[in-house]
Formats: structure tokens, C-alpha cells, sequence
């Protein structure tokens, strides 16, 4: 799906305001295993996939916690360190070589004060991470571990080839060895 078509589920935003944006990216590429931003790094852009998997995650130095994985066509950030300007919290790696464009925070905000309607998309946006990560949060709780395996795999099948399974079993609040038990048994 282009972007833009991706960015229309959001909001209608019109082909000029779209050029507009995409008219101020850069673009930026990954290795495998690169740090984006790290705990304590203020992240100063908000990234464009436009190639490979990225995944957040939370190390307690005994267990990681994985948050999110990115993809084409969505954003990559630390939402809070990036939307305040505030020392990140945890981690935004690459798990393949990643190409990603980007516009910094400053030059986000001049658009949004030049057109309301990527303001409005950018509004959106956040509206919706905001009601998936609530979404996530009741998963979590009322699933049964083979349910929440399912959604999964119903939401994102693409991820199960190009993420180590101990990242997603770890998203999924699942136990790695149940992971794999329910990798090789489950049938849809």
C-alpha cells in the first residue's frame, strides 16, 4: 500500500499537503541490530519505514519487554522521547537493514503550524497508536495465551517470518518454550 493511501485512513489529507510532508524528509539507512535511539538519547526524528523491521523494547538487564514492532508503511519513534523532546525511556533497534525517512521534530512542527490538515493527521495517528495500545492492553489480560497468539498472527502473519520468535513471544506475554509450542500446533 503507498503511503499516502496509508496515510488517508487517518484523514483525507489532499495531494499537496501530502507533497508538502514527504518534501521535507530525509532518508536514512540501518544496519541490522543499529540502536535508533537509547535510553537516555533524546529522539530528535520521526521516522518513514520504508524497508525493514524495527522492534521497541524495555531491557530490565534480566528480561526484555518488546513494545512494538515497526514496518512498512508505519511511523517508527519513542512517541513520548520524540512528541516531548524528552530522554527516551528504552530502545528502537533494527531487526533487519532498514531504510527509513525522516523529518526532525522542529521541521514536524513548522509544518503543522503551516497546514492544519497534516496537523490533523498527525492527530489521528496518535489517536489511533493510542486506542491500539489500550486494544493490546486488554489482549493482554482477557486473552488466553492461544488466543492472543492467534490475533496475532491474524493481524500480522508477514512478522512471524522476519522477527525472532522470542521477540514476539515476549510482545505477546508468552513464555518463549509455550511460543514455540503454539507455532508448531496451532491451526487457524
Amino acid at each position: 500500500m503507498e503511503r499516502y493511501e496509508f496515510f488517508r485512513q487517518f484523514h483525507d489529507i489532499s495531494i499537496a499537503d501530502y507533497q508538502l510532508l514527504t518534501d521535507s524528509l530525509g532518508v536514512r539507512s540501518f544496519k541490522k541490530g543499529a540502536f535508533i535511539t537509547v535510553p537516555g538519547q533524546v529522539q530528535r526524528e520521526l521516522y518513514f519505514v520504508k524497508s525493514g523491521v524495527q522492534m521497541s523494547y524495555f531491557d530490565t538487564g534480566d528480561k526484555i519487554y518488546t513494545l512494538a514492532f515497526t514496518y512498512f508503511p508505519y511511523l517508527c519513534a519513542i512517541a513520548a522521547s520524540f512528541s516531548f523532546q524528552e530522554p527516551s525511556k528504552y530502545f528502537l533497534t533494527c531487526l533487519t537493514d532498514s531504510e527509513l525517512e525522516y523529518i526532525t521534530y522542529d521541521d514536524l512542527q513548522k509544518l503543522i503550524d503551516q497546514s492544519q490538515q497534516i496537523e490533523r493527521l498527525f492527530r489521528r495517528m496518535t489517536e489511533a497508536m493510542l486506542a491500539g495500545m489500550i486494544d493490546l492492553h486488554i489482549d493482554l489480560r482477557a486473552m488466553t495465551i492461544e488466543e492472543r497468539y492467534k490475533t496475532f498472527c491474524r493481524k500480522n502473519p508477514d512478522l512471524l517470518q522476519l522477527v525472532p520468535h522470542k521477540y514476539i513471544a515476549s510482545y505477546l506475554g508468552i513464555d518463549p518454550t509455550n511460543f514455540s509450542k503454539l507455532f508448531n500446533n496451532v491451526i487457524f
